[in-house]
């Protein structure tokens, strides 16, 4: 009876921890490890930020005019929110290495997504405006419930591991490793922090170092330090056909053309995916919202437009159409507080009824107040379904795949939600 259940809990223990190891680090299933991208390189630094050495690094970076990825503790961040917000401000990628440095073995599965990941990403989120969904877990461990409790994430382990975190390294070891290393895809494993389990506090000053003399080579190399996010955008389109990428690029400046030809403002800044413009309802028949607000013709009303741009990174990005639609839901929950905040404050949407958009994307708007109504039958919702259904083609990296799939969740739809509607869910 011992043997057996001594013989369970072992299981257990292999099932939660080496499973996970082998799939991620072995064989990289579900992660991100490398890309295919030419002459581009991903610096990635992790523990941070630090008051010492941080400010540094960045120094070090825009002498450089490198880009990176900063995979901070969540902990760290709320005291030092003046550094997350001048890691975000220079143009640097930040990612989520849990609140504390704490191995995922050691933890409940639901309390990585929620203590760690999920308040982590708040934290970030509120110094910066802008939420993020990279992750890479402390020492690279993850279990075996992390591979589905954390899919709203892109998880990011790495290539290239010059072991930067001991002072006995010294510059000169280092710089080799890096050298040796450091090739188109590479996505470099460094610390900007010497203050977890194991670290020496003065080994980021080598790193720097080291890094100055790497950074100079790399430029005579011909390779470019960049974020993971653009390696891994990069990496994908490579994957794509040569005539997809040219219709991709001018669709792309239509797309910008569009936007300053009919003023659209984009509601965030750092976070482009939904943009405005205020417009009169030109429908036929009046839409008759859930609270009771009638929209009819001629009444303003501030029109939505996805970014398109967004929604082909986003598409490169996800490893499945659940995924995205999961991504585009969270990121416009987000915003909402936003946009209900712009119509209700700024003057020029005064006199709006409401938000108002056109989508084939509209599964999960419900449930953040909007009411969805048929497009009425006729030329115009003709025209509408056959441009987004082109659009589609465009900014999905499977389009020609997802439109011989589930036609009939191919329709265009209104969407529609009240200014009152705005005010009593996002800021009341």
């Amino acid at each position: 009876m011992r043997e057996r259940l001594f013989f369970s809990i072992l299981l257990i223990v292999v099932a939660y921890t080496l499973v996970p190891w082998v799939a991620t680090r072995i064989f990289a299933i579900g992660v991100f490890r490398k890309g295919k991208a030419s002459r581009q390189v991903a610096l990635t630094f992790d523990d941070g930020p630090d008051p010492a050495y941080t400010p540094l690094l960045l120094d070090l970076l825009r002498k450089h005019e490198a880009k990176a990825t900063f995979f901070v503790l969540g902990s760290k961040a709320e005291r030092q929110a003046g550094l997350i917000e001048r890691i975000h401000s220079e143009g640097h990628q930040i990612g989520i290495h849990n609140y504390s440095h704490t191995s995922n073995w050691l933890q409940l599965p639901w309390n990585v997504r929620r203590k760690q990941a999920d308040r982590s990403a708040d934290i970030i989120a509120s110094i910066t405006g802008t939420k993020p969904n990279f992750y890479r877990p402390p020492w690279g461990i993850l279990n075996l419930f992390d591979l589905i409790t954390l899919k709203s994430y892109k998880v990011v382990l790495w290539s290239v591991m010059p072991k930067d975190w001991r002072s006995r390294i010294g510059k000169t070891k280092l710089k080799a490793r890096l050298m040796s290393g450091v090739r188109e895809g590479a996505v470099v494993l460094l610390h900007d922090s010497g203050e977890t389990f194991g670290a020496d506090r003065d080994a980021p000053s080598h790193m720097l170092n080291a890094l100055d003399e790497v950074l100079t080579s790399m430029t005579e190399r011909g390779l470019k330090p960049v974020r993971v996010d653009e390696l891994l955008e990069s990496s994908a389109e490579r994957r794509l056909g040569l005539f997809k990428r040219l219709l991709v690029n001018a669709w792309m400046t239509w797309e910008r053309c569009f936007v300053k030809l009919f003023r659209l403002k984009a509601v965030n800044i750092g976070d482009p995916l939904l943009k405005l413009r205020v417009r009169e309802y030109m429908g036929k028949q009046p839409i008759l919202l859930s609270d009771g607000e009638q929209i009819s013709k001629g009444d303003l009303v501030a029109e939505m437009h996805l970014d398109n741009y967004t929604l082909y990174k986003l598409g490169l990005d996800s490893r499945s159409t659940v995924q995205l639609a999961t991504q585009l839901i969270r990121r416009t929950r987000t915003l909402m507080p936003e946009i209900s905040k712009l119509l209700l404050t700024d003057p020029k949407y005064q006199h709006v009824k409401g938000l108002y958009g056109i989508t084939m994307i509209h599964r999960g708007t419900r449930q953040l107040g909007f009411t969805v109504f048929d497009l009425p039958k006729g030329l115009f919702a003709r025209a509408t379904k056959t441009y987004l259904r082109f659009l589609l083609y465009v900014v999905h990296p499977h389009g020609k795949k997802r439109l011989k799939e589930k036609t009939d969740l191919l329709e265009p739809k209104i969407v529609a939600i009240s200014k009152n509607e705005l005010k009593l869910r996002y800021i009341a």
